[in-house]
């Protein structure tokens, strides 16, 4: 009996990757994991951006980088040199995706253009993530996630209602435009399987934040008022929010009735239950600042981990506020193989995160290393373009690639 081949869900697909930072190679890592053959086109001796953010560092290798530019292939061209450009042309004639997030107008002034490039590709899918997307009066306005934050109202509604606006803790304007990215390109992929054609993705991170806002957006559509922060609170739940216990945060999700009337029991406050002020969730909000000095008080007899082993216990959705090492060492995330160890040629033995989307037949999966500068330019050249080492050299002499 022989093991099943593992059939990847993009295999057979090429990218050619012109992005940096962090939406564009967020974007491309999840095509790659998918089985996409990713080709990262970087600045000759300097590469992405992201190569040198730090510390910290492994080996002179940026985490950062290391964090989101995994199964992917290093190619170095210098796309001001006329050299440059044509390798890369002939790299896309043999693509199926191309992916890009410069700031609108870059590439057509240096010739590679969706217009023009699918004139004479017209099944490639050309992807561009940009911060305001390639129309509207905003268009050519740079997109750095901690403005779009801003811009996209998502700082105006995090962060405790007495004190500043907050970003979030990680970039996630940048990310989820690099997952509508991912999203694009695989209905595109889907759309030419029927047509034939490719498309022009135009991803936009002003659009994605606006996207992230669902039932804030709702609650301002419905009665004109924009929200405001209230920390961690829920605005249309209660209790669904952190609550201090004797040696740490709570956190409490009741995200219905019948859950209130568990929690109620488990912490010895089955008076409210009854109590016309909290009996439902609609009052709970109403009375949100009353009830949680009754909860926090009751609360604040025992420590966060006696009542979370009760709650859970009872059904009763809850947890604590914990630091990464915590997480990372939840034997859940690791059956579920969402951390897993890579051998880097630079770096040694790193860590990476998993794919978390898990397909049973196709699955995704995390294959090789973030690639080191240039990694991979010389067995591209040969093995797609078919160039000889003497041209390679040449090409490598002049500072096209």
């Amino acid at each position: 009996m022989t093991d099943k081949p593992i059939n990847r869900p993009l295999d057979g697909i090429t990218v050619v990757d012109l992005t940096r930072v962090l939406s564009g190679p967020y974007c491309t890592m999840m095509l790659a994991d998918m089985g996409a053959r990713v080709i990262k086109i970087e600045q000759p001796g300097k590469g992405d951006d992201t190569r040198a953010w730090g510390p910290p560092f492994q080996n002179g290798e940026s985490s950062y980088f290391l964090s989101i530019n995994r199964n992917k292939e290093s190619v170095t061209l210098n796309l001001k040199h006329p050299d440059g450009r044509r390798i890369l042309n002939q790299l896309v004639e043999t693509a199926d995706v191309l992916v890009e997030n410069f700031r609108p107008g870059t590439l057509d002034r240096m010739g590679l253009g969706f217009d023009e490039l699918t004139r004479r590709c017209p099944r490639l899918i050309y992807c561009s993530v940009s911060g305001f997307g390639h129309t509207g009066p905003r268009r050519l306005e740079p997109g750095y996630d901690a403005v779009i934050q801003g811009e996209g109202g998502l700082m105006s509604i995090t962060g405790s209602s007495d004190g500043p606006a907050y970003r979030l803790g990680i970039a996630i304007t940048d990310i989820v435009s690099g997952m509508f990215a991912a999203f694009g390109v695989a209905m595109a992929l889907l759309a030419r399987h029927r047509t034939g054609r490719g498309q022009f993705v135009d991803i936009g991170m002003f659009d994605s934040a606006a996207a992230l806002l669902t039932y804030q957006a709702g609650i301002y559509f419905a009665t004109g008022n924009a929200p405001q922060r209230i920390g961690n609170q829920h605005p249309t739940i209660v209790p669904y929010e952190t609550l201090e216990t004797a040696d740490g945060d709570l956190v409490v999700a009741a995200g219905n009735d019948h859950l209130w009337k568990r929690f109620c029991g488990v912490v010895g406050l089955e008076s409210l239950v009854g109590d016309p002020r909290f009996a439902t969730n609609e009052a709970r909000v109403q009375a949100r600042d009353e009830l949680r000095s009754i909860l926090v008080e009751r609360l604040r007899t025992r420590g966060a981990d006696f009542w979370i082993e009760q709650l859970r216990a009872n059904g009763v959705p809850c947890g604590g506020v914990r630091d990464l090492e915590q997480v990372f060492d939840d034997p859940q995330l690791l059956e579920r193989a969402m951390v897993v160890a890579l051998e880097h040629p630079v770096a040694g033995a790193i860590k990476a995160l998993g794919v978390p989307v898990k397909l049973t037949e196709t699955p995704g999966s995390v294959r090789t290393a973030p690639p080191t500068l240039g990694q991979h330019t010389d067995e591209v050249l040969a093995g797609d373009l078919g160039l000889k080492n003497v041209e390679i050299t040449r090409l490598r002499k002049d500072g096209a690639i």
